[in-house]
């Protein structure tokens, strides 16, 4: 049985609005756009058979998820595995004025080795969401299963499943409310065992009518 996985970033919010790296600040909701993208979304999938929905801990993710999951009769389903990176001391903070930091070329460049001042390293990142999405592939075989979480996470997810290095993961696109399909197929000679394939990327067609 294939065991599909929607891996969904959260819609759109007033920190990217305002280029902002957002972490895990508290507070931080859709905004009217983001809302549009969530319900552009959810409508998408309305004839999709979910088995379960599952969300990050942070607000804007499990709104993207409620929509989603309210179109099913589901409940929202939060585990900690899918939450934002930590970005320490810089949640919160314009890029613009980060750019200036000493840390931002070396953490763009190397991320494997450079982490967020005060905050996770990508390892750390990739291993946890790893963590979560093999757990939920496993509560839930031969079904498909929606996955809010957000943009490093679900990259770092597909950068391991396509073999991509860790340094080069930014070079994956993400986009807010945007749809990446992960499909783990049964081993011929191993049934138990699963390989991942890449069915689709960043696909964002729900949202051509949304007014940005």
């Amino acid at each position: 049985m294939t065991t599909t996985l929607l891996l969904i970033r959260h819609a759109f919010n007033d920190l990217l609005k305002e280029h902002r790296i957002g972490g895990r600040m508290p507070g931080i909701h859709l905004n009217e756009q983001g809302r549009a993208e969530a319900e552009a979304l959810a409508e998408r999938l309305a004839r999709i058979p979910l088995a379960a929905v599952y969300s990050s801990p942070m607000e804007r993710a499990r709104e993207t998820a409620q929509a989603i999951a309210d179109w099913h009769g589901l409940e929202v389903r939060i585990h900690p595995g899918l939450h934002e990176v930590d970005c320490g001391r810089w949640s919160g903070q314009p890029t613009s004025r980060l750019q200036e930091d000493p840390y931002w070329f070396p953490l763009r460049t190397y991320p494997s080795r450079v982490p967020f001042p005060d905050g996770e390293n990508s390892w750390e990142v990739q291993i946890r969401v790893l963590a979560a999405l093999e757990e939920i592939q496993r509560a839930h075989p031969g079904g498909i299963v929606a996955v809010v979480s957000h943009a490093d996470p679900i990259r770092l997810a597909v950068a391991h499943y396509i073999g991509l290095p860790i340094d080069l993961f930014r070079r994956l696109s993400v986009s807010p409310a945007s749809l990446t399909v992960v499909a783990f197929e049964p081993l011929f000679q191993a049934p138990h065992l699963t390989r991942p394939r890449l069915v689709c990327l960043n696909d964002t067609a729900h949202l051509e009518d949304v007014p940005r």
